[in-house]
């Protein structure tokens, strides 16, 4: 079968060697209807964060259930599922709480499928428990395949801090990317905070008022913060959410955010914070959340189902892996990307 596979450092080929994987016990094979390009694998691919070890990129996926193992309940042939993408030892505390993206022994295994492991990229996958797939019922596969990170990731950032985003305070979102467009919807979905959106071009803030967003600052000007405090007043924004993660950034996001406010870096930008007693208003909660639950998965589906949020994305073929991963790097992609087989 036909597979995106990471050898090593800037390394990526597309190969039609690869043999089609049977499931055994509660494994699943999942015929790939759709897998989600993440700036994620930037990082594996540039900056050598997976080290070592030869394997199918894709941590985005979806599809329909092609083959079971003997052990598995529940699914059948034909069913549409997303992967869960975290995937955690299945047995500690947090991952019998459907938090696999904190399970306990993270740091002695690899993150996922896409991450170290074979992901979706490919014709089919193999997912190596049932417990780790999201029926998506009536939802074209191709279409969700980005809920697992694109809409999981910023859904889970903004239920950490949904009892401080009420109608009377303001809510920064920084960057209008992949995942920051999709939490724009889900903010005007659930809950009643004003929106005010950062970005560095004018068409991704033009987008970002077709979101919902009330506000749209150009964080490459000088006097953002400026701009941003005009808006909110002396209260400042009760959250930020940093989608980008760079210095420049998260430097902004600790001059708006308010007292007893959540800063949320959501963004793998590399950036850097230097602690200081008065480099943050009291009471700011500083956090660096990482993907989300399966549970929360569920919900994320239940909104795409009832058409509350939707993922921008572009669809190309398999064969053109290597051209889409340019385009990310210059920046070049609306939304997500989706690659299907």
């Amino acid at each position: 079968m036909k597979a995106v596979r990471f050898f090593g450092h800037k390394d990526v080929r597309v190969v039609n060697d690869i043999e089609r994987p049977v499931p055994k016990g509660d494994e699943v094979l999942l015929k790939i209807g759709g897998a989600g390009v993440c700036h994620s694998d930037l990082h594996i691919i540039d900056e050598g964060t997976v080290v070592g070890t030869v394997f199918t990129l894709g941590h985005e996926n979806a599809g329909w259930i092609e083959e079971v193992g003997e052990n598995v309940e529940g699914y059948k042939k034909g069913d549409a599922v997303l992967v869960y993408g975290p995937w955690g030892c299945g047995h500690c505390k947090p991952c019998q709480q459907s938090k696999e993206n904190y399970c306990d022994h993270q740091s002695e295994q690899a993150y996922g499928g896409g991450l170290g492991l074979d992901g979706g990229m490919a014709d089919y996958m193999l997912v190596p428990s049932s417990r780790l797939l999201v029926p998506i019922f009536d939802l074209d596969p191709v279409i969700a395949a980005p809920l697992t990170d694109a809409a999981l990731t910023p859904y889970s950032a903004i239920k950490r801090s949904l009892p401080k985003l009420m109608a009377d305070e303001y809510v920064v979102v920084i960057g209008v990317g992949g995942l920051g467009h999709v939490a724009l919807q889900i903010l005007r979905e659930i809950s009643g905070a004003e929106i005010i959106a950062c970005d560095v071009t004018e068409d991704k803030l033009a987008f970002a008022k077709q979101l919902g967003a009330a506000y749209v600052i150009n964080s490459k000007d000088a006097d953002a913060a400026e701009q941003i405090q005009k808006i909110t007043g002396i209260k400042k924004a009760k959250v930020v959410l940093d989608f980008v993660g760079a210095t420049s950034t998260i430097d902004l996001g600790t001059k708006v955010v308010s007292l007893d406010g959540d800063l949320t870096i959501v963004g793998l930008g590399g950036g850097h914070y230097q602690y200081s007693m008065n480099g943050l208003p009291f009471g700011v909660s500083m956090t660096n959340p990482y993907w989300g639950s399966r549970t929360e998965l569920m919900e994320v589906v239940g909104l795409a189902r009832q058409k509350k949020i939707h993922i921008e994305i572009e669809k190309h073929k398999l064969d053109d892996a290597n051209e889409v991963y340019e385009r990310m790097r210059q920046g070049k992609i609306k939304g997500r990307a989706v690659l299907i087989p």
